[in-house]
């Protein structure tokens, strides 16, 4: 079945690789890797990737309009999926850069991995980034869970993480040395901390499982 895919582009975002995964999963859909609104509101699935630091990533957000055009995304009910700082810049508050504020479409903030845990060069310390395989805990029974095992590992590069304040909409956890949000959901909206791309054979399930997703 054809069908078109947006993948936004603010020029902050691994495209290449989100589109070649798509095109993979998805052989006779019609990708659009676009800052075009009206290409974006009429897909049907939207994925909202970002790599980088988050001040420049909502700078260039802010300047594109793209915040209001994903927030319409949202409220017409398309399937959207949020990746890595994509899934950060739709959080309230982000204290990378000094503090940036984000799209504010969940109530939570964005943090820096820090403490003893994190002290680099010490034997058994994680090291900030995150970056590397880590398992995910699945939380619910979410659609794009499909034909994933539970605690399957995916690939992150992330020096911060969405607190897990209000975990009602968290479908995915995972653990470095804390427990932190590694997937949301609400509604038509889907949220990755991992990079579905770059994670082999599951990453693409998630991939396909979303792209075969209705929104509901």
């Amino acid at each position: 079945m054809s069908q078109s895919v947006a993948i936004i582009d603010y020029g902050m975002g691994n495209l290449h690789s989100v589109a070649s995964a798509v095109a993979h999963e998805a052989p006779h859909s019609h990708i659009h890797v676009t800052a075009d609104e009206s290409l974006i509101l009429s897909a049907d699935h939207v994925i909202f990737p970002g790599v980088g630091a988050i001040r420049d990533c909502m700078s260039e957000i802010n300047r594109l309009n793209l915040g209001a055009t994903v927030k319409q995304v949202i409220a017409q009910k398309q399937p959207i999926l949020g990746v890595c700082v994509g899934m950060q810049g739709l959080m309230t508050h982000s204290e990378e850069n000094g503090g940036v504020n984000c799209l504010d479409v969940f109530p939570a903030k964005v943090k820096l991995f820090q403490g003893a845990a994190y002290e680099t060069g010490q034997h058994d310390h994680l090291k900030v980034p995150h970056m590397g395989w880590n398992n995910v805990k699945q939380l619910s029974d979410h659609p794009v869970w499909h034909g994933i095992k539970d605690d399957e590992r995916f690939y992150f590069v992330h020096s911060y993480f969405v607190d897990m304040s209000d975990p009602s909409e968290v479908i995915g956890q995972c653990d470095y040395g804390q427990q932190f949000a590694a997937a949301f959901a609400r509604d038509n909206l889907v949220a990755a901390q991992f990079h579905p791309e770059k994670s082999h054979i599951a990453g693409l399930r998630f991939l396909r499982n979303f792209l075969n997703w209705s929104g509901e």
